[in-house]
């Protein structure tokens, strides 16, 4: 059996009430759980959230909310894994049983249930530990450059100055949306990105929503794609 767990917390401060800001006519959470649900991979699809408004939408849209994420939990410095390892013991204890637990963030309007489904496959026929999306770099990463104070500018790696692109090797970041792993890989607490296989997805699709400016980006990008199809 494999379960989602969405970390939801109340606390956002860059973008207040982000998880469940209206974005193109839904919740923000929304997407995540409705992409989770209808890929049809879940026994059970988990919100973990401190926040009682977050928690009511999220269960509106058909998630579940077993448990309230504690409060050491959901402060601004909290990393990942561990609110997933309080949610795989949570669930544990109410005698659920799964192998593969998928964390899915809840600020994620582009993604795909396929693309949940197709990295499963991934993660089952490699010998990895974990399946994430990235998409390349846009630009070749080993020409970047950096600004001085004087306003002059130096490349981070010179050695690669005069190279040409096509010749440099790709480079691919992660794209922030999903991580597939087995339990005993997030209860190990390794290192996901080194311990990961990556599934490769095209990079109009990835956008990191952190200050107002990106969400109206974004939901101009997500109105020009998709509007149509949501009626």
């Amino acid at each position: 059996m494999n379960i989602a767990i969405i970390p939801a917390r109340g606390g956002s401060k860059r973008i207040p009430h982000k998880n469940i800001r209206m974005f193109c006519g839904r919740p923000m959470i929304a997407y995540a759980i409705t992409a989770a649900k209808e890929s049809g991979l879940f026994k059970h699809v988990v919100v973990s959230t401190d926040n009682e408004k977050i928690a009511r939408i999220a269960r509106e849209w058909g998630a579940v909310i077993p448990f309230v994420r504690p409060s050491e939990l959901a402060n601004d410095y909290t990393p990942t894994a561990p609110v997933i390892v309080h949610a795989i013991e949570a669930c544990r204890i109410m005698g659920w049983s799964f192998e593969n637990v998928c964390c899915i963030y809840p600020g994620v309007p582009f993604i795909c249930n396929d693309d949940l489904k197709d990295a499963l496959n991934l993660l089952l026929k490699s010998e990895s530990e974990f399946c994430f999306p990235v998409t390349e770099f846009p630009s070749a990463v080993q020409r970047a450059l950096i600004r001085l104070e004087d306003g002059k500018m130096k490349p981070l790696y010179p050695q690669f100055e005069t190279t040409r692109t096509q010749d440099l090797q790709p480079a691919y970041h992660d794209a922030g949306q999903f991580y597939w792993g087995n339990t005993e890989a997030w209860e190990k607490n390794i290192k996901i990105h080194s311990n990961g296989i990556g599934y490769v997805i095209p990079n109009w699709r990835v956008i990191d929503i952190d200050t107002p400016a990106d969400w109206k980006r974004a939901e101009m990008l997500f109105n020009s794609c998709y509007q149509s199809d949501l009626g």
